[in-house]
């Protein structure tokens, strides 16, 4: 069965969103070739291999409609980026276009959604960012894991992670030299 693994970029202090909702503390070098001597690289890459499927919220998908689809200074991750198939948690939308790439299908019911989705064949679905979305899948008990991609600064202020309790077994715990932490969680 697939799984639905949510990344997140934070800070140290748990940070997913500035204030004005904008994720300055990310930053990175465009991905050009697939494999790299640079174990960070080569991380986000193998992580972008593993899926096949990505869902967004209206927030997260209003906020990336206007780069990701034209950003070829992404190289190869944009690449593969774009070629995924997407789905857009959506109330209010009717169509979700993608650039010059297939659109992305707007769904009313996502926890529905994913449910099909993890029945059928490929490999793993990728929620990106989407907090909101977040957690309400996981209180719907589908989110089987949680990567956070932890950036070596602080905001004091801003949208966490995590509002509620969760219990959380660490998988991994791996470091980069460019001061980035991934940490990997299943949902007990």
């Amino acid at each position: 069965m697939r799984k639905l693994i949510v990344q997140q970029w934070v800070t140290v202090d748990n940070i997913a969103a500035e204030e004005d909702g904008g994720l300055s503390f990310v930053s990175g070098e465009p991905f050009d070739d697939e494999i790299t001597e640079d174990p960070f690289q080569n991380s986000v890459m193998g992580f972008i291999d593993s899926v096949d499927t990505m869902i967004l919220g209206a927030n997260t998908y209003n906020q990336s409609k206007g780069y990701w689809p034209y950003a070829d200074d992404q190289g190869e991750y944009g690449k593969k980026l774009n070629s995924l198939t997407k789905f857009v948690a959506s109330s209010k939308l009717d169509e979700a276009p993608w650039g010059d790439h297939p659109a992305a299908t707007v769904t009313r019911d996502p926890a529905a959604t994913i449910r099909e989705l993890k029945e059928q064949s490929g490999k793993d679905i990728w929620l990106w960012g989407s907090l909101e979305l977040m957690r309400s899948l996981l209180a719907a008990g589908l989110v089987d894991e949680v990567q956070m991609r932890v950036c070596p600064t602080t905001r004091g202020r801003g949208t966490r992670v995590f509002e509620d309790r969760q219990d959380l077994k660490l998988v991994e715990g791996t470091s980069f030299d460019n001061g980035v932490v991934l940490l990997r969680y299943e949902i007990k």
